[in-house]
């Protein structure tokens, strides 16, 4: 099946790799004169080359060490990492037409959405594309089931052809039909989320180069707001800013609209609204920040608008948030425990403020494993594991008081753990007067 697709795509205009292979925002990059900024900066440009044949690397020792044949890719995040290949990241999260194979025998396909074999075209690492068989009820109607059965099919033929009987594949994500025909197929099946978890857990030099180029374009962005910010703003128009600001530095999407002044600072997790933004307001908000080379940037800050002297309640709140960001971040060494990190974090006390859901967690195209959360979650939802080089992880705090101040603070860092100390990936100012 896989020769007679490859030669469709031949006859319709050359091997998938060459038709505009130069063209691919990837194979672009950001640009020259963002690249000459970052050098200016005293940052690396990553070798993506390099960090493709990482990555793919990462993929088929987890699968190694897991003990699979090969792994299904559903997840847009995922097929990124495994083969750094893109197309319509956000829609293709809720609509199934475009996925990928990576085989422990080396062998790496990815199916691509209708007349988009080209996409592909710039990571010679994939082997082989395929038109995706769209199986969801919006591409398919009434005949979803008819094209699960399809999609099913064929992955059973590349499972025979690569990994022979009684093969044991990992999935990460699948509705619920296709999933079936492969164990009516006899294939069985495993995690594929822990899969990749696990491999994108330690990020490489080219990694990590990566990321500080997306942390210096959020920062760039953040200052933006910053300056163009004038009381009489609404929320939204404010979030706008670092919106524009990614996308003309090679960033890609914002994961959540977490901005809120005033008295939508307590308690967190509200959304941009169309609410104005007074001076003398507190103003917090989360990047989460999917950046240049799709790296993400996970970072908060919380100031007070319009230039105003904060209030003494300000100031304590924003004190403490500070203090717990300060004091859990220099927790971050390497062969420290999750159980040991959630024991040894501090925070206000519980009954006094409210705090963020989580202490920590890792971050690299967006956020990943591991979470670390508070002791009293611990039974409910804690599990161990250990701090190793090249994990990067956020230090999350919120704080919002339960009996006087209306307002809260939200801050976050972004660290990494090296052989010795942590280093604070994140240098954009964390003061409460910019």
């Amino acid at each position: 099946m896989g020769n007679k697709i490859t030669a469709s795509l031949a006859a319709k205009g050359g091997h998938f790799r060459r038709a505009g292979t130069d063209l691919h925002h990837i194979e672009l990059g950001p640009g020259p004169v963002l690249e000459s900024q970052w050098r200016s900066a005293g940052l690396t440009i990553p070798d993506l080359v390099e960090m493709r044949r990482y990555r793919l690397g990462r993929v088929r020792r987890q699968l190694d060490e897991l003990g699979y044949d090969g792994i299904i890719l559903m997840d847009p995040m995922n097929i990124r990492y495994a083969t750094d290949t893109t197309n319509m990241q956000v829609w293709v999260m809720h609509n199934a037409s475009r996925y990928a194979w990576v085989g422990a025998d080396g062998s790496v396909i990815v199916w691509e959405f209708y007349d988009c074999e080209f996409m592909s075209g710039h990571n010679p690492l994939v082997d082989e594309v395929r038109p995706a068989v769209g199986f969801t009820y919006f591409l398919a109607g009434p005949r979803y089931e008819e094209k699960a059965r399809q999609w099913a099919d064929e992955f059973l033929d590349v499972i025979a052809e690569h990994c022979g009987p009684g093969a044991r594949i990992a999935i990460d994500q699948c509705q619920y039909l296709p999933y079936r025909f492969l164990e009516d197929g006899g294939v069985s099946l495993g995690s594929g989320q822990e899969v990749m978890e696990l491999a994108r857990t330690i990020k490489s030099p080219d990694e990590v180069a990566a990321m500080r180029c997306a942390v210096h374009a959020c920062e760039a962005a953040m200052a933006e707001m910053y300056t163009g910010f004038e009381p009489g703003l609404t929320e939204r128009e404010l979030w706008a800013m670092l919106h524009a600001g990614n996308i003309k530095r090679g960033g890609e999407w914002i994961e959540t609209q977490i901005l809120a002044s005033g008295p939508r600072t307590n308690p967190w997790m509200q959304e941009a609204s169309s609410r104005v933004i007074q001076p003398g307001d507190m103003v917090g908000y989360d990047t989460d920040l999917v950046g240049p080379y799709g790296m993400m940037v996970d970072i908060s800050r919380s100031w007070i608008a319009g230039g105003a002297t904060p209030t003494a309640a300000q100031r304590n709140t924003h004190h403490l948030a500070l203090e717990q960001i300060q004091r859990n971040g220099a927790l971050l060494r390497p062969g420290t425990t999750f159980r040991e990190l959630t024991e040894r974090a501090w925070s206000p006390p519980l009954e006094d403020y409210r705090h963020y859901c989580v202490l920590f967690h890792g971050v690299g195209q967006c956020d990943e494993y591991p979470e670390i959360v508070f002791p009293e979650q611990w039974d409910d939802v804690g599990f161990d594991g250990v701090l190793e080089p090249g994990m990067v992880l956020t230090c999350e705090a919120y704080v919002g008081d339960r009996h006087g101040s209306a307002e809260g603070v939200k801050l976050e860092e972004q660290f990494l753990v090296t052989d010795s100390e942590p280093e604070r990936l994140s240098r954009f100012p964390i003061d409460l007067v910019p």
